[in-house]
């Protein structure tokens, strides 16, 4: 009993802490970003932890270590939960965004820019309550009935 109280105590400054560091982040503008697990390029590698940050030039992925990822003209190509084996590595309750950017290389035929630009590929993997927020980061790609 008398460990309990002690414990209790430090749970409960501990999340009045987090939330009063949350609130002053906001506060200062600071953008919180979507928390995340991404693979890239898609179906590779292995899911790495980190947030999508959504700004005026696009949105991009920012691991938690290494370099950040710009995903330029981004489209999310579909939705999907995850299967067995991955939901050993990440929440098997999330939801995977597969998506495609531009990379604004050349790609095989040798055109830097517009049909012939290579394009990037990324799953982001997110619980369903920020969905709709990546979503509106990474809209949907356009269906073949849109483009006539």
């Amino acid at each position: 009993m008398f460990v309990r109280l002690p414990l209790a105590c430090f749970n409960g400054r501990m999340i009045d802490f987090l939330r009063r560091k949350r609130r002053e982040r906001l506060a200062a503008g600071i953008p919180d970003g979507i928390p995340c697990m991404a693979r890239h390029p898609a179906g590779a590698g292995r899911w790495r932890m980190g947030r999508v940050f959504a700004g005026p030039g696009g949105a991009s992925w920012v691991p938690r270590r290494g370099e950040p990822v710009p995903l330029p003209g981004a489209r999310a190509t579909g939705v999907r939960a995850p299967s067995v084996k991955e939901g050993i590595s990440i929440n098997p309750g999330s939801r995977i965004v597969a998506c495609t950017y531009e990379t604004g290389a050349a790609d095989e035929t040798g055109a830097a820019d517009g049909a012939g630009a290579a394009a990037g590929t990324i799953e982001i993997a997110v619980m369903p309550l920020d969905l709709r927020e990546l979503l509106e980061a990474v809209p949907q790609a356009a269906g073949p009935d849109a483009a006539a």
